[in-house]
């Protein structure tokens, strides 16, 4: 279908990515432009980008109307892009600009086609290593062989240009020239297929049949950890290659994509697309540029790359569907796991949903029939299941200050014996959750919000996990200045790994924590390492809960069972099983069996009796009983309305005035539950407010909303934020 024409003069409105929400009137430049079309136009006195989005309003003088500058050489927006925008802007009550601004985060998009030079690791060893010299090559170790701009890599490095033009002299970094953005490599669907299990087979036929239907469905890919889930879903891939359409793989964290990107080498020939924050600024405006026109066949990356300008996108693949990171936090409130479904619909794509321990809202809307539900029960080739046990360490005899019970210990010491690994999980990064003076009980917080500053011994400062604000560890109490009384309280995994290291001084310990590594590449490269071997004891936070394969583990020991427990999220039962599941899954993944221990002061607690027998059947139907009785979502509707200011006084009246103006919430028989200060009541020096609204499932609730909302004129410096179905709550 030929796209609308519009000849040089007629009136065509613009939506640009700039702050504001309505769309401008231009003259379509000489030669005319096609609906769609990405634009430059004069803003005040500035050039900025925007796209065509259909014909002008003509509400203003023609004679005073300027003209569309120039239109950018890159494929238009397709009808499809356009809606998907406009839906999820209606969904997530967010202005159009926004969602254009997440359509088109790729640097020089205006650029002209050209050569440019690039910078990769060369050769040969400089005759004199400098502390520069080292970042430099550093880097480009780190990132496995991506070319860099001279900006790139000097910024990367945190180096002047001229010391890697001295090493381009010496032949250690070697310089070339390059096209700008080229087509990425035909994947070979055919290429490396593997052998399948009886069931992993089975699945891959109907994700084929399902994809050769040519129209959109979501199915709910459930397969116990090690069950090959992957391989499954590759195989969907390749028929969708097959098809001569795009795919998308999202995974929830960067620190997946090293291993997964050689298995889809492995099984296609090559390497697919990548888009997350770990790629270069040059790499990413090939990518958006190469989806444009179809020259990447298979995305791999971050919940963002959903907003990239696909041009026949048939697959949709979001692994570990269940996790927390899908939700976009700040910004464009967004769950990537809803709006690919959205997306789906939209291009008539299916979408394939991947995880061992589904989220609630994926098993209800299967239990409704809206999903399809494949299910791998066994896991691929020897490996079995780990078995799983409590220890009730109500019964341990452990002294104060240490948290590796005997019972740990000992299964331990049994790994070392036999070669193999043990992973020990804890979800707090860090040395300490708490720094307290032991002279007046102050707790060190941070100086912008209300939270408690967490110490990183590693790194020698505390920081605040709220902000990101980082000081030097205090030597006197910054109330009372008493000297030498500041003391840590709680383990964090940096604490954890200096007990193990007390308790097994001839093991080599390694701490898994996201904010110890300078770079995604590092953090890939480091997991691979322990992949091979290199670590007895592996320590880690979340981040080891997710899709990561170590063939030699075979022990999986849980600090803290109890900590999801704690607290009122609606969720919190959902993601101690989703988390404490995941966890264990890590251990027991080749021949060797494995098996999963869970410290626990609570062993008779519902959740921890579900997570020890498996049944996770019976675990969901129960929990969905609870929420449905409760009305609260995936069986009713939920959204969060968050108010900031630096003057507390504003949004505690803002929010009273809210709540008291309910209305058209009312009206759909939504109420409304606050004012309250936030968990966290100050984040960045600023207060913080929220209230909750609860309506039916069936409720219009954005509309509702859109109107309530309307009704306040915000004090100078208040931000008020709308969360459709919040997933946390701080």
């Amino acid at each position: 279908m030929t796209a609308e024409f519009f000849d040089e003069g007629d009136l065509v409105a613009v939506l640009t990515a700039q702050p504001i929400d309505r769309f401008l009137d231009y003259k379509a430049p000489e030669g005319g432009c096609h609906l769609g079309a990405f634009v430059e136009v004069p803003l005040g006195p500035r050039k900025v980008l925007g796209v065509v989005w259909g014909k002008g309003a003509g509400d203003f003088d023609y004679a005073k109307v300027r003209s569309v500058l120039r239109v950018l050489d890159v494929a238009p927006m397709r009808d499809e892009m356009r809606e998907f925008l406009t839906r999820a802007a209606d969904y997530t009550l967010t202005p159009m600009s926004a969602m254009l601004r997440l359509a088109t985060r790729a640097p020089g998009l205006g650029d002209a086609p050209s050569m440019r030079k690039v910078y990769r690791l060369g050769s040969a060893d400089p005759t004199r290593v400098t502390e520069a010299r080292t970042k430099v090559l550093e880097v480009l170790r780190d990132y496995g062989g991506l070319s860099f701009t001279l900006g790139e890599l000097a910024e990367m490095a945190g180096v002047g240009s001229s010391v890697i033009k001295g090493l381009v002299k010496q032949g250690s970094v070697s310089e070339e020239d390059a096209p700008r953005d080229v087509p990425y490599p035909q994947l070979d669907p055919d290429y490396g297929g593997k052998e399948l299990s009886a069931d992993q087979a089975e699945g891959a036929e109907v994700l084929r049949a399902a994809l050769r239907t040519d129209a959109y469905g979501t199915t709910l890919l459930k397969g116990v950890t090690g069950s090959g889930k992957t391989e499954v879903y590759l195989e969907a891939v390749a028929e969708c290659l097959r098809m001569g359409r795009q795919a998308l793989v999202l995974l929830p964290e960067i620190a997946l994509s090293g291993e997964f990107i050689n298995r889809v080498e492995a099984r296609f020939g090559f390497k697919p697309a990548e888009w997350h924050s770990g790629v270069t600024m040059t790499e990413r405006r090939r990518c958006w540029k190469m989806v444009g026109q179809g020259a990447a066949q298979l995305i791999v990356g971050a919940r963002s790359a959903l907003f990239l300008p696909f041009q026949n996108l048939g697959l949709i693949v979001v692994d570990e569907e269940h996790d927390t990171s899908y939700k976009q936090e700040d910004g464009v409130l967004y769950n990537a796991r809803d709006m690919a479904v959205l997306r789906a619909a939209i291009n008539g794509a299916q979408v394939v949903l991947a995880s061992a321990t589904p989220s609630l809202e994926s098993w209800a809307n299967v239990e409704a029939g809206k999903y399809t539900r494949l299910t791998l029960n066994s896991r691929f080739g020897p490996a079995v299941m780990p078995t799983m046990t409590a220890i009730d360490m109500r019964a341990e005899d452990l002294p104060g200050g240490k948290w590796v019970s005997p019972t740990l210990r000992n299964a331990i010491t049994d790994r070392l014996e036999k070669g193999e690994q043990s992973l020990i999980f804890l979800n707090r990064r860090g040395y300490a959750p708490i720094t307290l003076c032991r002279a007046c009980g102050h707790q060190i917080g941070c100086d912008q919000c209300d939270a408690r500053m967490v110490e990183h011994r590693f790194l020698k400062r505390l920081m605040c996990h709220q902000c990101g604000e980082t000081k030097p560890m205090p030597t006197v109490c910054p109330h009372c200045e008493a000297e030498d009384k500041l003391a840590p309280v709680g383990p964090g995994v940096e604490r954890m790994a200096e007990e193990v290291t007390a308790l097994f001084p001839d093991a080599r310990v390694v701490v898994l924590s996201s904010d110890l590594y300078g770079s995604a590449r590092a953090m890939k490269a480091h997991i691979e390492e322990i992949a091979r071997g290199g670590a007895d004891i592996i320590i880690g936070t979340q981040l080891v809960a997710k899709g990561h394969n170590f063939p030699n583990l075979t022990l999986v020991g849980v600090i803290d069972a109890d900590l999801g427990l704690q607290g009122s999220d609606l969720r919190a039962a959902e993601r101690t099983f989703q988390l404490m599941r995941q966890v264990a899954g890590r251990a027991g993944r080749a021949e060797v069996p494995g098996a999963a221990m869970l410290q626990t002061f609570q062993p008779e607690h519902a959740v921890i009796r579900a997570i020890l027998a498996g049944d996770e059947e019976k675990f969901w139907a129960a929990e969905a009983g609870e929420r449905k009785a409760a009305g609260v979502p995936p069986y009713g509707r939920m959204a969060g309305i968050i108010l900031s200011s630096p003057n507390a006084e504003d949004v505690f009246n803002l929010g009273a005035e809210m709540a008291r103006r309910d209305g058209p919430l009312r009206q759909i028989g939504a109420q409304v539950y606050g004012p309250a200060p936030a968990p966290i009541a100050r984040v960045r020096g600023r207060h913080r407010v929220r209230l909750l609204v609860k309506a039916d499932k069936a409720a219009p609730l954005q509309k509702a909303l859109a109107a309530w909302a309307a009704q306040f004129r915000l004090p100078t410096n208040t931000r008020l934020s709308i969360d459709i179905d919040p997933q946390s709550f701080y």
